[in-house]
């Protein structure tokens, strides 16, 4: 359970939740589920009654080893360890009880990963910074509501998890709105190390001109991803 924590992994054991889940990702027989984070497999099970294909991934070998042998009468069914995020599947529904420490970069992954839909489960303060508005917004809130639809479906307790985070979390309905270019991704991010500073001067650092003195806050989402890909037009 330590390396769990490690991992900011904390197991769902609501088996309720995790019919929830399922039901919301609407799985039908031709759909291909992608899982990060096979845990304890509360989900797993589930998933592979409707779907075509599940590929399951989790980066302790040792709960992969654990759910091939509590999961072999499922013939649909793929367990991989290691890093999801880095594997190269195709797939139509994402659906995942997100490590919480890896939230943002699965964020980014799913912006630049070619998906239908899919259900995730974040911490309740980081489903705060994807919907912030104004001042409050990350570069994460920009790129997430550019590249896909979310929708928050359910608050989830704390302790509904084993063990127990210092926070609650959120079931979250995500669609793909566009596909997103890395390039465009990392240039987002890179602004927003310049959200001080005004168009005119952030442009400045890139070697291109601009009259426009408004600063990163007072920017919409929109003309924030416009301002990411005139920093990368050659």
């Amino acid at each position: 359970m330590i390396k769990r924590k490690l991992l900011g992994q904390h197991f769902l054991n609501s088996k309720s939740i995790a019919e929830f889940i399922v039901k919301e990702a609407r799985i039908s027989k031709n759909d291909v589920v992608f899982e990060i984070g096979t845990g304890l497999g509360i989900l797993t099970p589930l998933l592979c009654k409707n779907a075509q294909k599940v590929i399951s991934v989790d980066a302790d070998e040792n709960l992969i080893k654990k759910a091939k042998s509590t999961f072999a009468r499922f013939d649909n069914l793929v367990l991989k360890s290691g890093d999801g995020f880095k594997k190269k599947y195709v797939f139509s529904i994402f659906v995942s009880n997100l490590p919480y420490s890896r939230s943002k970069d699965a964020i980014e992954w799913l912006s630049k990963t070619p998906f239908s839909h899919g259900v995730i489960m974040v911490q309740k303060e980081f489903a705060e910074k994807l919907f912030a508005t104004s001042k409050n917004r990350r570069a994460i809130s920009i790129i997430a509501t550019h590249a896909l639809n979310i929708e928050k479906i359910s608050d989830v307790g704390k302790n509904n998890f084993s063990p127990p985070p210092k926070i609650d979390s959120v079931i979250l309905k995500i669609s793909q709105n566009i596909v997103m270019d890395e390039t465009l991704i990392s240039t987002i991010n890179n602004i927003f190390s310049y959200r001080r500073k005004t168009v005119k001067n952030i442009l400045k650092q890139f070697n291109k001109q601009s009259k426009i003195e408004k600063r990163v806050d007072d920017l919409s989402g929109d003309e924030i991803v416009n301002l990411a890909k005139q920093i990368l037009e050659k």
